[in-house]
């Protein structure tokens, strides 16, 4: 049974990430490099899951309250 693909992707792209939170790929690659932004990697592809990056926003809203 084929199931459908959610029309809200469960995994961004760093280009993504970059324009979700309007910070540089270099600092993406900084959140992944220091395990604040859970991430994986299909082939050489690196997809960071919609719900780390959430996590991240409420981690530094929390943070800053």
């Amino acid at each position: 049974m084929l199931t459908a693909v959610p029309e809200t992707p469960e995994a961004m792209t760093v280009p993504e990430v970059m324009s979700a939170l309007r910070i540089s790929r270099f600092k993406v690659y900084d959140l992944i490099r220091s395990n604040e932004l859970p991430s994986f990697k299909i082939g050489r592809a690196r997809r960071i899951p919609v719900d780390s990056v959430r996590a991240l926003m409420r981690d530094r809203l929390e943070e800053a309250a």
